[in-house]
């Protein structure tokens, strides 16, 4: 409800503030004083409005801001307007609460007019009002005055910032192409670590041979015979010996002297 009542509020001010007016067509010259009622109501509908009001015109839908544009016969599109709003509110954030506005002065261009005003504020402007050759409002601008002091310090800022980036680039550059030496050094180390052989194998452990263990033979019935033989060679019994161990020698003796 408050939106409605604010927004019937603005277009009654409008309809108000442009009665009289009368409709220009392409190829009529401009009229000044159509003009600057069209700025006034503007500038009229922009002081009364409080930053909820911007922001409930920036949030309408184009239709019905059209709508309500074409019911107070302003010649702007809602387009337009928002981007007004805009700089309309940039330019009291620079300069402050507008006190006053001056008188117009127009200024004929080949894309159209242009209608401008002193401003009384904490900071001095100038509030231009643009208009196209078919009379369309297209902008509003706020040229803020700033002193001599002010402008040689933006110039100092912007210029120390410039300055500042290209030497930084500058050195990052340099930091680049100092780094191109480096590259035939990784090269040959590279080389180099392809080219040195792979470590040679550890020898593998010896294999210990495994001990050889003699078979044990069971000599028992080859002990009997050969202590009866000596025993009969003897002339004795077998009872007195002890056979320890039995060893085969190279020569057989017993061969040699049975030929």
């Amino acid at each position: 409800m408050k939106k409605k009542l604010s927004i019937a509020g603005l277009v009654l001010i409008l309809i108000f503030s442009l009665a009289g007016c009368g409709s220009k067509s392409a190829g009529d010259e401009y009229n000044q004083e159509e003009l600057e009622q069209y700025a006034n109501a503007i500038i009229l509908n922009f002081s009364s409005m409080s930053e909820e009001d911007f922001d409930e015109y920036q949030s309408m839908s184009d239709y019905s801001l059209d709508y309500t544009l074409m019911m107070t016969g302003l010649p702007i599109t809602s387009e337009n307007l928002r981007t007004m709003m805009d700089s309309w509110r940039s330019g009291q954030e620079d300069c402050g609460e507008f006190e006053e506005i001056g008188e117009f002065t127009m200024e004929v261009t080949n894309t159209g007019a242009v209608l401008t005003a002193p401003i009384t504020a904490e900071r001095p402007a100038d509030l231009q009002f643009s208009f196209d050759e078919n009379g369309q409002m297209e902008s509003i601008t706020v040229n803020a005055h700033y002193t001599t002091g002010e402008i040689l310090k933006k110039a100092g800022l912007n210029t120390v910032l410039g300055m500042g980036t290209v030497f930084v680039v500058l050195i990052f550059i340099s930091f680049i192409i100092s780094l191109f030496k480096k590259i035939p050094e990784l090269e040959e180390k590279l080389r180099k670590k392809e080219a040195a052989p792979a470590a040679a194998p550890a020898p593998a452990a010896a294999a210990v041979p495994e001990p050889v263990v003699e078979a044990q033979v069971d000599d028992g019935e080859l002990i009997a015979v050969i202590a009866a033989a000596i025993a009969a060679a003897e002339g004795t019994t077998t009872d007195g010996f002890v056979v320890r161990s039995i060893k085969r020698r190279k020569s057989n003796k017993w061969s040699s002297s049975m030929r």
